[in-house]
């Protein structure tokens, strides 16, 4: 049974820093990418970033580049973004999907999701 789970939301201040987890199980993990996205209220789903498996190469949607880090841990079956510098803007629900085909954009090459956590940031 697959599983995934989204961890580390939270409220935080403008400027300040959180470290979301995805964890998963159920699927040959290193065989996935894993993405990030975030939907806020009335929006559409944002892809964040995406890290592919084996040879990890990483993406970055241009709202984050410099600010967010996406890894992976394959020995834990564990991705992480560490979101720093985080601005009102990047709050929404973030979910982590993962892709068999490699890293993309559209949140339909992605095979399985977890039910996201939520990142307030205000003052």
């Amino acid at each position: 049974q697959v599983q995934v789970v989204e961890s580390g939301g939270g409220l935080v201040q403008p400027g300040g820093s959180l470290r979301l987890s995805c964890a998963a199980s159920g699927f040959v993990w290193e065989h996935y990418a894993i993405g990030w996205f975030r939907q806020a209220p009335g929006t559409e789903r944002e892809w964040v970033s995406c890290i592919s498996g084996r040879t990890p190469l990483k993406f970055y949607a241009d709202s984050v580049k410099g600010r967010f880090t996406i890894s992976r841990d394959n020995a834990v079956n564990t991705a992480y973004l560490q979101m720093d510098y985080l601005e009102p803007e990047d709050a929404a629900v973030y979910y982590c999907g993962a892709s068999e085909t490699g890293c993309y954009a559209s949140e339909h090459e992605y095979n399985y999701w977890g039910q996201g956590t939520q990142v307030t940031v205000s003052s």
